[in-house]
């Protein structure tokens, strides 16, 4: 977890020092700048102050529990470390309780679930790396079950699924691309976008992107992964030969790469798994999806 932290006294800063994390001691007008600029890059924002300064400098850039980083306050003199914002999705529970037992403080913790000692679905969705692909139901099932009533939840990969209950997404589908040499990111998009739609698959599914070592640098494919911060890994040609099964064939590309299918292989290697969805072609760009074995975790 990649954490900034802020302080706006000398006491403040002496406080941050012993959290170990990149530390910025607050000057006029600079409160602005730099929450916005780490709401951005990092993953949680700890703020050595009060938490009405961390309330106003936060306000503005609140979009969703989804995105949103973490926020923690903690006062100057450590007594409390406070969960601010995205204590589940955003794992400011988590480290408000590790801060706290870092510094000997009191820990803060005001979400209905955990003071009721009921297991949050957002919690839940985050431990199993599903995405939530409709987060304004997050609050409707959580207050089902702190009435005592059932979670509702939906598990599903598919496009299709309408129901009004919460959608979680298991990250759990890799991405198999070949391409040639000097395709457009928006010519790859076109290509993907097509697969997913075909194979009723949600985009939110993708958990990673693989191809062959040949397209390491390739810059469309490296911004498309860039865009939507997809790991993006690649084979050799020996790697991907070595791959078990059937896969379709191409001569042309063999004699290019050493490797007589790149999508495929590369899903089925990446992923461990098996293809759902086989070779497609679209101007210059071959797609393939394979999904890895996958077991929910249940516990709290």
């Amino acid at each position: 977890m990649k954490i900034a932290a802020i302080a706006f006294s000398e006491r403040g800063m002496a406080l941050g020092e012993r959290l170990n994390v990149p530390l910025t001691r607050c000057k006029d007008g600079g409160l602005s700048e730099w929450t916005e600029a780490s709401f951005k890059t990092s993953d949680a924002l700890v703020f050595i102050g009060s938490c009405g300064i961390a309330v106003r400098a936060i306000a503005p850039r609140i979009r969703s529990k989804s995105t949103d980083p973490a926020v923690i306050v903690i006062d100057e003199l450590g007594t409390f470390v406070i969960s601010l914002l995205s204590g589940h999705l955003g794992g400011a529970n988590e480290l408000a309780a590790r801060l706290a037992e870092q510094l000997g403080s009191i820990p803060v913790i005001t979400t209905a679930t955990d003071i009721n000692g009921v297991s949050a679905v957002d919690l839940f969705a985050k431990r199993n790396g599903f995405r939530v692909e409709n987060t304004e139901q997050i609050k409707r099932v959580s207050a089902r079950l702190l009435s005592g009533g059932g979670a509702e939840a939906y598990i599903t990969l598919h496009a299709s699924d309408n129901s009004d209950g919460l959608r979680l997404v298991p990250r759990i589908v890799t991405l198999g691309i070949g391409c040639r040499k000097g395709i457009t990111c928006d010519a790859i998009e076109q290509a993907v976008t097509r697969a997913l739609d075909e194979a009723d698959i949600l985009e939110k599914a993708v958990r990673q992107v693989c191809s062959i070592d040949l397209k390491a640098a390739e810059p469309g494919l490296i911004e498309f992964c860039e865009r939507r911060k997809l790991p993006f890994r690649t084979f050799s040609a020996e790697q991907l030969m070595s791959v078990p099964g059937e896969f379709s064939r191409s001569e042309r590309v063999l004699a290019v790469t050493g490797a007589d299918n790149v999508c495929e292989r590369a899903a089925v290697l990446g992923s461990g798994g098996v293809l759902i969805s086989r070779k497609r072609a679209l101007d210059g760009v071959t797609t393939a999806l394979a999904v890895e074995k996958y077991i929910v975790n249940t516990e709290k």
